[in-house]
């Protein structure tokens, strides 16, 4: 089946069953996403990632309840059950949301379409949300050319429940998503419901292998983390014991290596190169900073009903007005008597609130002690440079401090500049003992100086080795070990965000344990060159 046909087929099925029929379409705008979408029939109900709770769930229409003199309340989006959702830039839909759309498709809501947008291979809809949707199909490389005739599938002949299934079929689906590394437990049931749509659409009131393929092409492919062995010796599966009239039960024939050629031909060419299983990053664009939760500027968020510290909050009106709107028939009852408008009492007020992302700051430690010093720092300053060229982007910032022989120095202080940056870097010293608790305690204290300032640290350590200087500036291999156990402690307990960085020939037991008493990540990059170092820090801030 080509890419084409996969992407008509799926939406057929998804159309055919509001119930669990929704679609997730990878397609940047393009001739193939246009014509897929003219397929759709009658208006959509388009949804945006940047619409309010209120917009999608319904609430108090304030204009009309005051004008009316009774409480008036408007739908929401999600109650238009009439016809199909359209998710555009769902790598951008927040968590908030997405769990909406979550619930709404548990409760059997209307056929959700949504369409991937992300240029980026680290930029995906939210892994909940994308669980939930059957089929997984992807526009991407096709032409006008690609774009054939639509096959007329017509409408279902039964429903998914009156097809019959042997339980051969949902035993066979369960294995081969588990051979393939798919962790979701949705998925073959998705897989199941989708080869009963099939073959409703096929006019057969029974399971065939057709359909089973169908279904692992459309639904399996897609989640698919994993290859088996090309050949696998099994035993052949006992033969059933005849009934009562001397036949043996009618069985599906399931050639599993029909089931996994299918699956083959269908997998995007970079879907394996992921490693782990069912791991894909949710979106969160390019792993900005922090955010900051204040009442003057940013991203408009849902208001409160408590005035935040300092008295400087700004009333939300329409909030207020909503409210306090449905107490109005019993306020007016009670006495005194009130004069003619909405009665607002304290407990109705709203304050307004924002959302803001901090700039981030990468705090580099890199261990300038040993012979090796020279090739560390050499990867250091290439990695930093390269991480600073994008840093007007990712609005980051940067900073290096190197410990060696008895003590820690900051090298490069908090920078975006690039021009600085190099000339810092350009006489880096090296050679000495391992002051690690040294340079993790000048680490601590950039860190908290620059969360002062409204920036959201990160402390990575570049070393190869285990301490062995004490704070004191003595050689001593059990205080020092002692010491930066207790440094350790301390970033755990600053609640910073911390990856450790293993330059050194072999992984170290040492530094694994470090990072997980810093509760941050570990990796183990011998022999790394800059661009690399550089590549394994960006994937690892962004997950």
């Amino acid at each position: 089946m080509t890419p084409w046909g996969r992407a008509c087929l799926a939406l057929r099925l998804a159309l055919a069953d509001p119930a669990g029929g929704d679609l997730l379409i990878r397609a940047r705008p393009g001739p193939a996403r246009k014509a897929l979408l003219a397929l759709l029939p009658g208006p959509l109900c388009r949804l945006h990632p940047a619409l309010t709770l209120e917009s999608l769930e319904g609430g108090i229409d304030s204009a009309a309840s005051l004008a009316a003199g009774t409480l008036v309340r408007h739908a929401g989006l999600l109650e238009a059950r009439d016809r199909p959702f359209l998710l555009p830039m769902a790598e951008r839909c927040p968590p908030l949301m997405a769990s909406r759309l979550c619930a709404a498709l548990d409760r059997g809501g209307p056929t959700l379409i949504a369409l991937h947008e992300g240029a980026e291979p680290e930029e995906a809809a939210p892994a909940a949300l994308a669980d939930r949707l059957a089929y997984h199909v992807t526009l991407e490389g096709l032409s006008r050319a690609d774009l054939t005739a639509v096959p007329d599938y017509g409408p279902l002949a039964l429903r998914p429940e009156q097809i019959h299934c042997p339980p051969e079929a949902l035993e066979e689906l369960v294995q081969l998503a588990v051979t393939l590394g798919i962790t979701s437990l949705r998925a073959p049931g998705l897989a199941l419901r989708s080869a009963r749509l099939h073959a409703a659409l096929n006019k057969r009131n029974r399971l065939e292998t057709e359909d089973l393929l169908a279904a692992a092409e459309l639904v399996l492919a897609p989640r698919a983390t994993r290859l088996p062995a090309e050949t696998s010796e099994e035993p052949e599966p006992p033969r059933e014991a005849p009934d009562e009239r001397g036949e043996s039960p009618e069985r599906l024939d399931l050639p599993q290596e029909i089931l996994l050629e299918a699956i083959r031909t269908a997998l995007p060419p970079d879907l394996l190169s992921k490693s782990g299983s069912n791991n894909g990053i949710s979106g969160s664009g390019s792993g900005a900073g922090g955010k900051l939760i204040g009442n003057r500027r940013g991203r408009p968020l849902g208001a409160r009903a408590s005035a935040p510290r300092g008295g400087t909050a700004r009333i939300d009106l329409p909030a207020t007005l909503r409210a306090a709107l449905p107490y109005q028939g019993l306020r007016r009852a009670a006495p005194p008597k009130q004069r003619p408008g909405p009665i607002i009492r304290a407990s109705d007020l709203r304050y307004r609130r924002f959302e803001e992302l901090s700039d981030r700051l990468l705090v580099f430690a890199v261990d300038g002690s040993g012979s090796a010093a020279l090739a560390r720092l050499a990867e250091a300053k290439g990695a930093v440079e390269l991480l600073l060229s994008e840093a007007y982007a990712r609005r980051d910032q940067v900073a290096l401090l190197t410990f060696r022989g008895t003590g820690a120095e900051l090298l490069l202080p908090p920078t975006r500049s690039l021009v600085q940056t190099k000339r810092r870097l350009a006489d880096l010293p090296g050679g000495g003992g391992t002051p690690l608790a040294a340079g993790l305690d000048l680490g601590i204290e950039v860190a908290r100086a620059a969360r002062r300032k409204g920036l959201s640290p990160v402390l990575i350590l570049l070393t190869d080795g285990r301490a062995n200087v004490t704070r004191a500036g003595t050689p001593d291999r059990a205080q020092a070990a002692e010491e930066a156990e207790q440094a350790a402690r301390q970033v755990s307990a600053q609640a910073l965000d911390s990856i450790v960085i293993d330059l050194g020939r072999r992984p170290e037991a040492a530094l694994r344990r470090l990072a997980l008493t810093m509760g941050g990540r570990y990796l183990a990059l011998p022999r790394a060159d800059a661009e690399s170092l550089s590549s394994s820090i960006t994937t690892a801030l962004e997950r």
